[in-house]
């Protein structure tokens, strides 16, 4: 497996779907980054030379912000919003979505699983016949 910023991408695949195994790297950054470092997309990524995995990870490193750099950033913002107490920050810390999308239905993705809300009755012990004021007389 070819590793690129440190992580180890899929031999068999495309390069152009290889590289969206990266954090931060989706399709079409994959075929910037190919246009830029003069990599066939259609080539497989076991296919590559040392030089090519050298300029792919050489372009990468110096031009963007990808795996844990990008993941600090993001959680670092978050956690910004939340310090200074945005509606955003809020929505973040009780695990709400922060897009402005619906509550009463969906989102189950944020909320988790339901927690059903109601009435627990305790079970009415049996009655005996004698209770019950079914005897016969």
């Amino acid at each position: 497996m070819p590793r690129i910023v440190g992580v180890d991408i899929p031999k068999e695949k495309r390069v152009e779907i290889a590289l969206s195994y990266i954090y931060g790297i989706g399709r079409s950054l994959s075929n910037k980054i190919l246009k830029v470092a003069g990599v066939n997309p259609d080539k497989r990524a076991k296919d590559l030379s040392e030089e090519e995995i050298a300029r792919l990870s050489s372009i990468i490193q110096r031009d963007y912000k990808v795996e844990g750099d990008l993941r600090r950033d993001i959680s670092g913002n978050i956690k910004r919003l939340i310090d200074i107490g945005t509606y955003r920050g809020l929505r973040h810390r009780r695990g709400l979505p922060v897009r402005g999308q619906r509550t009463r239905t969906n989102a189950r993705t944020r909320k988790g699983p339901r927690k059903t809300v109601g009435v627990v009755r305790q079970k009415p012990e049996r009655m005996t016949v004698k209770e019950s004021g079914a005897e016969k007389k």
